[in-house]
């Protein structure tokens, strides 16, 4: 009998993962000091070239192991269905804006540094909501789901101090509604153009 073959169905998504995993392997190595230094986005002068870096690799780096497998079980449970109905192009286009926008918005609004991919994660439930939008109808799937997820982030950013940026996973569930919707709405041209 011969064994299936193993196939790379989601690029995206797995090399997001093993990044994700060598950064951690590499900051447990230098005691944390390369996850501050590469992968934590914070407030620096707007002359340090890594101030540019680390708005987009921030999302790379992970305090720990429980850090890192919270956020990449929801990511590869997700990830592959993503990039099949968005495209591995399109869907790394996607968590990279998400991580600018994460970025910035820390920078200029907050005072502490951001780490992780959770505003990837956000970004991830948020787009899975959408994938059956039409034109001019919004799944009542999605709406219940940007209440539960969002809502709670709002809800737990406003009354809790637990040092987790809430900022960065209602930013990136926001993502997720605008590049959903957008997504969608462009689809069915495409889809007639074939």
């Amino acid at each position: 009998m011969k064994l299936p073959k193993i196939e790379f169905n989601a690029p995206v998504t797995i090399t997001f993962t093993l990044i994700s995993f060598v950064a951690l392997l590499f900051g447990y190595a230098t005691l944390g000091e390369s996850t501050k230094a590469l992968f934590t986005c914070y407030q620096t002068s707007w002359t340090d070239p890594m101030q540019y870096v680390r708005l987009f690799t921030h999302i790379f780096g992970h305090k720990d192991i429980t850090h890192f497998v919270n956020n990449f079980t929801t990511i590869i449970l997700l990830g592959p269905m993503l990039e099949e109905k968005y495209g591995s192009k399109d869907l790394a286009g996607m968590s990279f804006v998400t991580a600018l926008i994460g970025g910035l918005v820390n920078i200029l609004f907050t005072s502490t540094g951001v780490l992780g991919a959770s505003g990837i994660v956000f970004l991830f439930i948020i787009l899975c909501s959408c994938t059956s939008v039409s034109s001019g109808k919004i799944p009542l799937t999605l709406v219940l789901v940007v209440i539960i997820y969002i809502g709670q982030e709002i809800l737990t950013g406003l009354t809790v101090n637990d040092n987790i940026s809430h900022l960065g996973h209602i930013l990136g569930g926001v993502c997720g509604i605008v590049f959903g919707l957008l997504g969608n709405r462009q689809a069915p041209k495409q889809e007639a153009k074939s």
